[in-house]
């Protein structure tokens, strides 16, 4: 049952390469917005087969009554269930059984292939009409309207806003005709070949280097060593129309596809939907079994435990070092019934265990800086136990032998009661939570776990029936449990294991061999001390204070609390979000807080300031008095204030405003996670040269605020220079200064939340104010530029990327026109797209985004980005220029203009269901008091204009002379500035 805690999945995003295909094609829609549904036709006669609940055959799990499952006579099989979460929407996924594992070895990248056939044209869909219709629907291109090829599955996705039964008809009609009478013809071949390359190139170089070592190593001799879901160049140019519609013959059969529908609309509408267009879907000679995928072999001659098989030493300059090791087993089917899941929870208690105990050595300082364990089925390949290690330093062997130490002890001798109790409180809590937040649950996200459960051959259990059997299974939960399944998790056919490192003659497959294989000392110092701390222990942080205001808003049903020492909150008790509690503390001038030589300080704070601790609690006291408590601690440093965040629950409310209030009354500044982060920001520093979006995760903030230092990423050495004195120098004046705001949004008490207020932040002394000479609240900006700024990677020689920026401004004054301009940049991300990835095949994703800082003055702007072949760069800028000229130059046509409003307004409906969207709006507002009118204008603003003042928006802001331009390139090359004759201009959106 796929709501049961598991271990981390990590390892499998690391591995697995799960690619977006092309959005969902279809004709114009039916019927605009808010026209009356259309009455469905009748349902064909003795299309369902009442064949029970389908998933659970097998099981004693408790069926899950909300899903209503059914079978076509064909073999479809299809599940609905009603859900209001948002309001109005439909989740469609359609997933066919069929993967990178079911590809012949001329067919690699096939399925991922099929993902960008089947939406460019089908049977009700003519060529080129994807994009516009879903939009005209509402749907948002990208997030509503997607598909993702994974080893074994295939999934269709559209969540359909502002559903009614005809938008729900309409849509089964055209995605039915995708997945059965897809247009697979050679002009199709050759327009989808060029847009997956691009993304093969975008995913590629040292990443896809990576993790095809990772796979090729992990998983020798199986297949999933050797089909990446992208494929190959070689293999992908080569498809033919013939080629590929025997691909789609071969595994496009009803018997392979689940249709799932979650949504707000009547489960009957839903299911003869399904039934009316998947039921004429023909079964078209026998079915071809799936291939086999191989399992993991114990290497010839040898003998003992865990025998050590394929090891291999990567060597890429440019990346931290990391080590992976794999004690594999053969994957087999399972029955998912409660006792299978009773032995899950066991071997989740038992690898909390382990992890929390290298979480412990790491932090103390030593020979790795991170290490972990986790259990998982992978890809129906492989039952292994993966163990990831981040070395220090270059003493790798140290690094794995005291990880396996740690392992060791865990081996030999059983963990303590306190150690089990520890874990399953925070087991407990998840689960509890769940059941509390049972009714917030989106229809997206309850489509997605079917998904998951057909992915890994188990039930869905509601989170009732989960927390019960957790419940009912506490007495199985013993020391001597718990070792048993710790040593089944180290028990297999092979161990295997690979190290990246960026350091040749550092290692080598032998040496790695001999290291997994030398006999290792168990390790008992990283057993911790597990007794509870409790809050009632740690000291007060003053006189509980004074509320000196309370009033309405006047803006849904929010108020603004006051104390006498200045601090102010804004309260929005709701019960629409049953168990969601959100808490915000914000305060302080961000950036503008720090000097130009902060910038090392300003990183490690990032990574280092809420470990550092506070009151009598370190930072293992604070996961100690957290433990069965659902609580945060989110650090984040903005332009303009910094922030503390968490989600917690009614309950923990109080001590959750005590762990944020005691930053600020009591800090600590323990050295062990100054040293950590330290070690952390230099393994980081060189990675981000292997690529062009490591360049710009390193230098873009930098640029865009003018070459502003506190934006600067610190180099090794500048980490190396600092010191905890230092650290604290900067950190707690920043602690001590400007005035603090509270927000407390969604389940709880006002009365008892002011109380645990007064207590906490209002007992805090009067803050001081910010400096006097605190500059203004902006920023410098990039010159405009007709010429590009270069920087330079040291990754793969076919990657680069380019960007073009307009800057526009920031402030409440112009807030509105800041949503206007959303309109403009989306509108132009239509185009740039069309141009780009539809018509040239230059770029897999290019984007256009909109950023208006509303606590600044300046900082806003409208950027075009795209990452592409170096020798596509002045494609990019020409492209740019052409969709920028005619937007200034002449008006969107109105259905153009419909495409993008249409999916903003829907995107704004659903997410103002939630308080977090309201909370984030108003951030800032105690202090100013304009954003609570700009709520008030905040769907008009994104929704009503005109083609004739987007032209005059374009007009102000998109003007080429006004740009600044920045193109990242491999080292080594020259920027190429001529645009290549045969590359077509750009055409308007029109």
């Amino acid at each position: 049952m796929i709501l049961a805690i598991r271990a981390g999945r990590a390892l499998a995003a690391l591995l697995s390469v799960s690619l977006l295909a092309a959005p969902l094609a279809a004709k114009p829609a039916p019927a605009k917005r808010g026209a009356p549904a259309a009455k469905p036709a009748p349902r064909p006669a003795a299309v369902v087969k009442d064949t029970g609940p389908w998933l659970y055959r097998g099981s004693d799990v408790p069926q899950d009554k909300e899903w209503i499952f059914g079978e076509l006579p064909n073999g479809v099989r299809w599940v609905v269930r009603k859900n209001g979460v948002p309001p109005g929407q439909v989740s469609i996924r359609i997933r066919m059984d069929v993967g990178s594992l079911f590809e012949q070895d001329h067919e690699r990248g096939y399925a991922h292939l099929m993902e960008h056939m089947v939406f460019r044209q089908s049977k009700y869909l003519a060529d080129g009409a994807a994009i516009p219709t879903w939009q005209r629907l509402g749907a948002t291109f990208g997030s509503d309207t997607n598909a993702e090829t994974s080893p074994i599955s295939t999934t269709y996705k559209l969540d359909l806003p502002d559903a009614n039964a005809a938008k729900v008809d309409e849509s089964m009609k055209l995605l039915s005709g995708m997945m059965i009478a897809p247009t697979l013809s050679e002009a199709n071949v050759a327009a989808d070949v060029p847009i997956v390359l691009a993304e093969k190139r975008e995913r590629g170089g040292l990443a896809e280097r990576i993790s095809e070592a990772v796979q090729g190593t992990l998983f020798a001799g199986q297949r999933v060593a050797v089909r990446p879901v992208i494929g190959t160049e070689e293999t992908l140019r080569g498809a033919t129309a013939a080629s590929v519609r025997a691909f789609h013959s071969r595994w496009y059969r009803p018997e392979r596809a689940v249709v799932i529908v979650v949504g707000d609309v009547d489960p009957a509408v839903m299911s003869d939907a399904i039934a009316r267009y998947f039921s004429d879907w023909p079964v078209q000679g026998a079915a071809v079994p799936p291939p086999a995928y191989g399992d993991p072999v114990t290497p010839k001659g040898s003998s003992g435990v865990n025998p050590v098989g394929e090891t291999r030493v990567v060597v890429e300059p440019q990346v931290p070092r990391g080590l992976t090791y794999a004690v594999m087993r053969p994957w087999r089917p399972v029955k998912d019934t409660i006792v299978y899941n009773q032995g899950i929870m066991i071997d989740t208690l038992a690898q909390a265990i382990i992890n929390r105990r290298l979480e412990a050595k790491a932090r103390a300082g030593g020979s790795f800086l991170a290490a972990g364990v986790n259990h998982e089925k992978y890809i129906r390949s492989a039952d292994a136990t993966f163990v990831s290690i981040t070395p220090s330093g270059s003493d790798w062997k140290q690094a794995l032998a005291d990880v396996r130490g740690v392992i060791a002890d865990a081996l030999a001798s059983a963990p303590t009661e306190d150690e089990i109790e520890r874990e399953v409180a925070e087991i407990n809590v998840a689960f509890e939570s769940s059941v509390e937040q049972r009714r917030l649950l989106a229809g997206s996200k309850l489509a997605d776990d079917m998904v998951t459960a057909l992915d890994i051959n188990e039930t869905i259990a509601s989170p009732e029936v989960v927390l019960s059997i957790f419940n009912q299974s506490r007495a199985l939960f013993t020391p001597a449990a718990v070792l048993e399944r710790t040593r089944s998790l180290f028990h297999g056919n092979v161990t295997r294991s690979i190290y990246i490192t960026p350091q040749g003659g550092e290692a080598d497959a032998a040496a790695l061999k001999l290291a997994l294989a030398a006999p290792v000392k168990a390790d008992g110092k990283a057993r911790l001390d597990n007794k509870p701390i409790s809050f009632a222990d740690l000291p007060p942080l003053g006189e509980p204070g004074r509320v000196v205001a309370d009033m309405p808003t006047g803006v849904l049903g929010i108020d603004r609390i006051e104390f006498g020492n200045g601090v102010t909150a804004l309260l929005w008790p709701t019960a629409d979000e049953p168990g969601r509690l959100t808490v915000k503390a914000r305060w302080g001038a961000g950036y503008r807080q720090f000097a130009s030589g902060d910038a090392p300080y300003i990183a490690l704070g990032d990574m280092a300031l809420v470990g550092s601790g506070l009151a009598t609690l370190g930072q293992d006291e604070i996961d100690r008095v957290a433990t069965g408590r659902k609580m945060g601690f989110e650090f984040t440093i903005d332009d303009a204030a910094f922030q503390f965040a968490a989600d917690t629950r009614p309950a923990d409310l109080a001590d959750q405003l005590y762990l944020f209030a005691a930053k600020f009354a009591l800090p600590r500044w323990d050295a062990a996670p100054f040293t950590r982060a330290k070690a952390a920001a230099k393994l980081q520093y060189e990675s981000f040269a292997t690529s062009p979006q490591g360049v710009l995760g390193r230098d873009l903030k930098f640029i865009q605020h003018g070459r502003d230092p506190r934006f600067r990423t610190p180099t090794p050495q500048e980490i190396d220079a600092a010191t905890p004195e230092g650290f604290r120098q900067v950190w707690q004046p920043v602690l001590e200064q400007g005035p603090i705001e509270i927000q407390l949004f969604g389940d709880f008490d006002k009365a008892s939340a002011i109380e645990a207020l007064r207590k906490t932040f209002g007992a805090l002394p009067m803050r001081r104010p910010l400096p006097a000479d605190l500059q203004p609240p902006r920023f410098a900006e990039p010159a405009a530029s007709p010429s590009p700024a270069v920087l330079r990677h040291r990754g793969d020689p076919g990657q680069a990327a380019a960007i073009v920026s307009w800057p526009t401004g920031g402030g409440m004054a112009g807030v509105t026109e800041s949503r206007q301009l959303q309109i403009l940049s989306d509108l132009f991300q239509n185009r740039l797209l069309d141009a780009m990835r539809e018509k040239l095949g230059a770029s897999y994703a290019p984007q256009v985004s909109n950023d208006w800082p509303t606590d600044l003055d300046n900082g806003g702007s409208i950027m075009a980005l795209a990452q592409l072949q170096p020798a596509g760069v002045p494609v990019f800028f020409a492209t740019v220029d052409e969709i920028a000229a005619d937007l200034v130059a002449r008006p969107p046509s109105a259905d153009e203009l419909d495409r993008v409003i249409e999916p903003l307004r829907q995107q704004l409906t659903r997410a103002s269901t939630s308080s977090a969207f309201f909370m984030y709006q108003l951030e800032g507002a105690s202090q100013d008091q304009r954003k609570f009118a700009a709520l008030r204008t905040l769907l008009a603003d994104f929704t009503r204009t005109t083609p004739a003042e987007m032209q005059a928006l374009a007009r102000k802001y998109l003007q080429k002379d006004k740009s600044w331009r920045l193109a990242v390139i491999p080292d080594g090359q020259q920027l190429v500035t001529g645009r290549p004759s045969t590359a077509p201009a750009a055409a308007p959106g029109r």
